[in-house]
């Protein structure tokens, strides 16, 4: 009975937060917009602010827009009233989160700002607080009762507040056309860096590369091959185009007379490929479906890098 008790508890929990949700979203207005578009006209950064409970949304709204394109950064308001306000300067814009909209220790930033002429964009549930009354743009959250039965702990409140910080972030980023390639160059670490690098990120190049002509003997091909260590040399044309590879399987398939033997003569036609651009987990998925450990990356049919299954295994890269 206890843990019913306790799940039903949960339950009415995010049911709670999911209907305050939805009242968020279809209280959307011009003031949304408005932000957005004050936020497009800052060539300094988006300063984000607020105390306590929304303090810690506000690192994360920041976190989240200098991720996808907007610099940003979070500044603590009473730290703000010790120093930090000479963070903030012309062509800056500041978000600054209070549900209630009277916390004090956001006066002096509300000064600084209005004094400096650094616009404001104010989130806070009270359409009459100081805070909406004092800031270019107001963004008001609609009333919604907290998830907890007293009332009193900041729990819709903020949800509330990180969905809009998470829609802001998202419009701004779309508008900007910032792609997954932007992405990574913020997140070159982690998961999230691996699922975004690209082949050209880790193939070898240049003197790395196992290749060889159609007329080479195999038996120096067999140097070659072990030489560079990727256990296949790609056979070129005369225009350099590659025509084919050798594998171990065709040495096997050809051992009786592979010494007597050139690479044309031994050679697999058409391998598969791959582009430079191409996502690091489409070259694993290929390689696994192939049952293969390297490609060759061409570009306009010729070889200009290759890469091993390890190569992508050690970039973070995981096997589905």
């Amino acid at each position: 009975m206890k843990n019913i008790k306790l799940l039903e508890i949960g339950q009415r929990v995010i049911n709670t937060e999911m209907l305050a949700l939805s009242a968020l979203s279809s209280s959307l207005d011009q003031s949304f917009s408005n932000a957005v578009e004050l936020i497009l006209t800052a060539t300094g950064r988006v300063i984000v602010s607020g105390m306590g409970k929304s303090g810690h949304i506000a690192r994360k709204i920041a976190s989240t827009l200098a991720s996808t394109g907007t610099p940003a950064h979070f500044v603590h308001p009473a730290e703000a009233s010790h120093g930090d306000l000479g963070m903030i300067v012309k062509g800056d814009i500041i978000i600054i989160l209070s549900n209630s909209g009277e916390t004090p220790e956001l006066a002096n930033l509300v000064a600084y700002s209005k004094k400096f002429e650094i616009p404001m964009i104010g989130i806070a549930q009270n359409k009459n607080s100081t805070l909406l009354q004092k800031t270019n743009v107001s963004i008001v959250l609609p009333e919604a009762k907290e998830a907890c039965e007293s009332g009193i702990v900041p729990t819709t409140s903020t949800t509330m507040t990180l969905a809009l910080g998470d829609a802001l972030s998202i419009a701004l980023m779309e508008h900007r056309n910032f792609t997954p390639s932007n992405f990574r160059e913020f997140h070159p670490g982690g998961n999230l860096g691996a699922q975004l690098s690209r082949v050209k990120d880790i193939m070898h190049t240049n003197d790395l590369l196992p290749l060889t002509d159609l007329n080479t003997p195999m038996d120096k091909v067999l140097i070659n091959m072990s030489k560079k260590g990727f256990g296949i040399v790609g056979v070129l044309d005369k225009q350099d185009n590659l025509l084919g590879i050798i594998t171990d399987g065709d040495l096997r398939r050809n051992m009786d007379t592979l010494l007597d033997m050139n690479a044309k003569e031994v050679m697999t036609i058409n391998p598969q490929v791959i582009e430079s651009k191409s996502l690091l987990v489409e070259a694993l998925k290929i390689m696994n479906s192939r049952k293969i450990t390297c490609l060759f990356v061409v570009e306009e049919n010729k070889p200009i890098g290759i890469i091993h299954i390890h190569d992508c295994l050690r970039a973070g890269i995981k096997q589905k």
